[in-house]
């Protein structure tokens, strides 16, 4: 049995049992690489220093846990040779933190006391979690992309929308995206077919290569989560998504990331049921200016949703909405109310008019582009100074920004009264690498 799989054996066999000295830190890391048996289930404790090597699995039946404080590792490396951590389908992940003790996903040279920049990328690949929920893509399955065709437990999506893949609460993944295949970066956090029966609160993506969440088809509900300094998108949605969103930030870095959120629909085919019609509330975007091209949201192949009640500023461009010749585009969402941006505050975005910053994409009529783009008051959409002073990086505006509220459209949602990620309080300080 070669090494790094017989330490993964050792810590679920004699973990109660074993001598202490077995996983002192000062013996060095436990180093884990995967030869199909997985990680096995086990928990990984916040006094040892893992290292992972490669692609490492939870398979199907496990269950990892990861206990609060601790720190997990990955090495460097491209292609074959590229380190991630990947829940498979049927497998679970524990891994609840807490403010005071998150647990940190990150490269094998941090220290965690500057021996890595903040705004290193692409260090390692990222944590990919997989699931039985649906997919509108034929066949209801797909394989993850960064992952060779040829894996098995790269395989997502079922029937099952209540489907549990675990926890993640209070975890932070820094400086990934390196290149796992295909001429692919992973992205920091990739949810593919997740269900609902999944709680993800309190999750911090910053400086990944590629994306920094991506969610592929599912139910999955996203709680709390920090994106910044990613090389491409912050948010990206397809494969018929239908989740809820609450208390987001985005942050992007001068000349760097494309879109805030790229909002997609099918893929195989475009016109595949479900559609992606997620609800996104309490957002706070915060894009790059005018070193950037991206847009703040980009609706296209048939993707529709509702992003309410939240903040976007400082963006060089507003919200794409893509007309085509087929019949249930990203315009007819809209047209037929799958698909609202409503009740938002704009600021330093576009030109600053509504024109400007509701626009359109593909083929469209004048009379067209002109009912969108008036739309945007008529939906309770403003342009005023949210006074937040993102360049100082203090996300808070000076007072909460009330009034003009479109309503929760479920008890699932934190019934609040202000528009942003943020009321008075910063949920985010202390345990994220942003707010350091």
């Amino acid at each position: 049995m070669r090494f790094g799989i017989w330490m993964l054996v050792l810590a679920v066999a004699m973990a109660a049992g074993c001598r202490k000295s077995d996983f002192e830190v000062d013996e060095g890391p436990l180093v884990l690489t995967d030869y199909g048996q997985g990680t096995g289930t086990v928990t990984w404790k916040k006094g040892n220093h893992y290292l992972l090597k490669g692609l490492v699995f939870v398979n199907d039946g496990q269950v990892l846990t990861i206990e609060p404080g601790t720190v997990v590792r990955f090495s460097p490396g491209q292609g074959e040779n590229a380190s991630a951590l990947v829940v498979a389908r049927g497998g679970k992940i524990i891994a609840r933190g807490t403010a005071a003790e998150p647990i940190i996903f990150t490269s094998e040279n941090d220290d965690l006391n500057g021996s890595v920049a903040k705004a290193e990328r692409g260090l390692w690949g990222g944590l990919v979690i997989l699931g039985n929920a649906p997919l509108n893509i034929r066949g209801g399955e797909a394989s993850v992309e960064g992952i060779p065709l040829t894996e098995p437990r790269a395989i997502f999506g079922g029937p099952n929308e209540n489907d549990n893949s675990g926890v993640l609460e209070y975890v932070s993944i820094r400086h990934g995206g390196t290149n796992i295949g295909e001429g692919n970066e992973i992205n920091g956090l990739t949810l593919g077919g997740v269900g609902r029966g999944t709680e993800i609160d309190y999750v911090e993506i910053i400086s990944n290569e590629d994306d920094g969440v991506e969610v592929f088809g599912g139910t999955v509900n996203l709680r709390h989560l920090v994106v910044s300094g990613c090389g491409d998108d912050a948010f990206d949605y397809d494969l018929g998504w239908s989740g809820n969103g609450q208390f987001w930030l985005c942050v992007q870095s001068n000349y760097l990331g494309e879109h805030i959120v790229e909002a997609g629909g099918g893929v195989n085919p475009v016109n595949g049921l479900p559609f992606s019609l997620p609800q996104i509330f309490n957002a706070t975007f915060i894009g790059n200016g005018a070193t950037g091209t991206g847009y703040c949201v980009s609706f296209k192949d048939n993707a529709g949703g509702v992003i309410a009640n939240s903040l976007f500023v400082n963006n060089l461009n507003g919200i794409s909405l893509e007309a085509t010749d087929l019949l249930h585009d990203s315009y007819y969402q809209w047209k037929t109310g799958n698909l609202a941006v409503a009740n938002n505050l704009f600021f330093q975005v576009a030109g600053s008019t509504a024109a400007s910053i509701f626009e359109m994409a593909g083929i469209y009529s004048e009379t067209e582009r002109s009912e969108w783009a008036d739309s945007f008051p008529a939906a309770g959409n403003t342009i005023a100074d949210p006074h937040v002073d993102w360049a100082a990086g203090k996300y808070l505006p000076a007072e909460k920004i009330k009034g003009n509220l479109r309503s929760f459209p479920s008890t699932w949602f934190q019934q609040v009264d202000f528009k942003g990620a943020f009321g008075d309080s910063n949920w985010m300080e202390g345990w994220t690498l942003l707010s350091q």
